[in-house]
């Protein structure tokens, strides 16, 4: 096994390179404007972290640092995901592990993520991983 390593894209090219695995949890974004709505997002606080395993890349979060009346200081993750042919493979519990110590880096108390109701892989990993499932996210298409 080739050793696998975790960065943080923040160049155009490292952006897109992110593309394929970010689209098979995000399947509406577009390729050819992916890296500007990235770096859009990424005015407001989100930051993307990746692993690879030598050339290959095999798992893609999205994350913030926010703080909210309820919460304190927290890490919310908005998008985790490990491609399909990497799944169960340890890649995504690395970047869950990286994620929790930028958290606790940065003085969070608590890390936080939705995941779809249809997600019953996920969200048997999630509690694999001692995650809690502490309220229903509603919303309303406006």
């Amino acid at each position: 096994m080739t050793d696998r390593t975790i960065f943080e894209p923040q160049t155009p090219g490292e952006i897109l390179r992110t593309f394929s695995v970010m689209h098979e949890l995000r399947p509406l974004l577009v390729a050819a404007t992916y890296v500007e709505t990235v770096q859009r997002v990424m005015k407001t606080g989100y930051r993307l972290l990746a692993l690879a395993e030598g050339a290959e890349l095999l798992a893609v979060a999205g994350f913030r640092v926010s703080e909210s009346l309820s919460f304190g200081q927290f890490l919310y993750v908005d998008d985790l995901v490990t491609k399909e042919s990497a799944r169960s493979s340890g890649a995504g519990a690395a970047l869950l592990a990286r994620l929790r110590q930028i958290a606790r880096d940065a003085g969070c108390r608590e890390l936080h993520l939705d995941s779809g109701v249809q997600r019953f892989a996920a969200h048997r990993f999630y509690l694999r991983e001692r995650m809690d499932i502490t309220c229903h996210h509603f919303r309303e298409v406006l």
